[in-house]
């Protein structure tokens, strides 16, 4: 009997694992990066929807992990080995990290989306985390969906269609 395909959805500053038969899916990317990280020959990935560039940025005392790229790729990283990942043959696929708005000052804490994929690539290169493909920047908003038994991840791109990377 066919293995019934299962739709792991993550929402904004949030993040998932998932095996075969399953996929993960995240949307409302604009100016957040989708970060997923996979084990190809475990058939095992995690999807992590990243709001900002640094846990520094936090007010509070508990912070929400998932949010920040430092430290959701960090902990989605341990999830992936608790599971059976091997950190030797992790990857990585990314999306998103648009300029949703154009703001007349060059103020640098307005470039949310360049500064998120900024934080996104340093953070899986000091975990030599090989980026193996990434559709980011522009200014349009994705949905993206990632199928770990494929490796493929799906990308909608708002006024744009689909591409598969």
């Amino acid at each position: 009997m066919a293995d019934i395909l299962r739709i792991t959805k993550v929402g904004i500053a949030d993040m998932a694992i998932v095996k075969p038969p399953g996929t993960i899916r995240t949307s409302g990317l604009g100016s957040c990066v989708g970060v997923v990280v996979y084990d190809q020959i475990k058939e095992i990935a995690g999807l992590a929807h990243v709001m900002l560039p640094d846990s520094s940025l936090s007010k509070g005392v508990r912070i929400n992990t998932a949010k920040y790229a430092d430290t959701a790729i960090q902990e989605m990283v341990e999830k992936l080995q608790d599971e059976g990942a091997r950190v030797s043959s992790l990857k990585a696929k990314i999306a998103g990290g648009a300029q949703m708005f154009q703001f007349s000052s060059g103020n640098d804490l307005m470039r949310i989306g360049p500064r998120n994929v900024e934080a996104v690539r340093k953070k899986l290169t000091d975990l030599r985390i090989q980026i193996i493909s990434e559709d980011v920047g522009g200014s349009n908003g994705r949905t993206i969906e990632f199928n770990p038994k494929t490796c493929k991840l799906n990308i909608r791109t708002v006024n744009k269609g689909s591409i598969e990377i």
